[in-house]
């Protein structure tokens, strides 16, 4: 049996803990980025935040999706390819090299673009690490419209903590999502190797809206990614 605190479940007590973290951290890196130029909203959810992304679809839209496991949870595919939208996607299964270059040439110039960051800080600042560049390059400009959606887990006090966080926690990760066989996928931790296979190479900061860019941040209260 769950101990009890008060007559509460310890486990629903440390669950609204989380919740409540989880909201502050989020309402204030969504003001920060509001003060940086962005269009920022929290969503407790990320099936909230498909609901929303839903709404932005119409029929033959193109919607260029940067590879991306937090879009991949909240099943956002899905919900563009019922509401009529063309899906522009590198990591597809099954392109050849050169039709993968191409999708990620289309989604540059896509109506809308779906993507992740690796970690937001509280001072409104998205940061990225990147292998081809193709996603932080559809970030700076292009795509009509941006929508970045960041799982509360990733938010951070400041850059520095931000590159921390990927050396520790996004790269490893991909780089085992991806099966590479980087020294990182051995150790757990970034050890800024030299291998043909790296994916950690081009290092992105949005300290402000891009100009003239469209750019939204959803920012989740719920564990996205990595």
């Amino acid at each position: 049996m769950l101990p009890k605190i008060d007559g509460v479940c310890f486990t629903d007590t440390m669950n609204a803990v989380e919740t409540w973290h989880a909201e502050a951290l989020a309402t204030r890196a969504v003001e920060a980025l509001k003060k940086n130029g962005f269009e920022a909203i929290y969503l407790p959810t990320g099936k909230d935040a498909a609901d929303w992304i839903e709404r932005l679809v119409s029929p033959g839209m193109v919607v260029g999706i940067g590879g991306s496991t937090s879009l991949r949870e909240i099943g956002i595919k899905d919900r563009v390819a019922a509401r009529g939208g063309k899906i522009v996607d590198h990591s597809t299964p099954g392109l050849s090299p050169e039709e993968k270059m191409a999708t990620m040439r289309a989604e540059l110039t896509s109506d809308l673009f779906l993507s992740s960051s690796n970690a937001l800080t509280l001072t409104g600042e998205l940061f990225n690490v990147d292998a081809t560049g193709n996603r932080v390059a559809s970030l700076t400009f292009g795509p009509k419209k941006t929508v970045v959606v960041v799982g509360h887990n990733k938010i951070v006090a400041d850059v520095a903590e931000a590159e921390s966080r990927a050396r520790l926690v996004a790269s490893p990760m991909n780089n085992k999502r991806l099966a590479y066989k980087n020294p990182c996928v051995e150790t757990g931790v970034c050890v800024d190797c030299r291998q043909e296979t790296r994916i950690c190479r081009i290092y992105s900061v949005l300290r402000r809206r891009p100009m003239l860019s469209d750019f939204t941040v959803i920012v989740v209260g719920e564990r996205l990614g990595y």
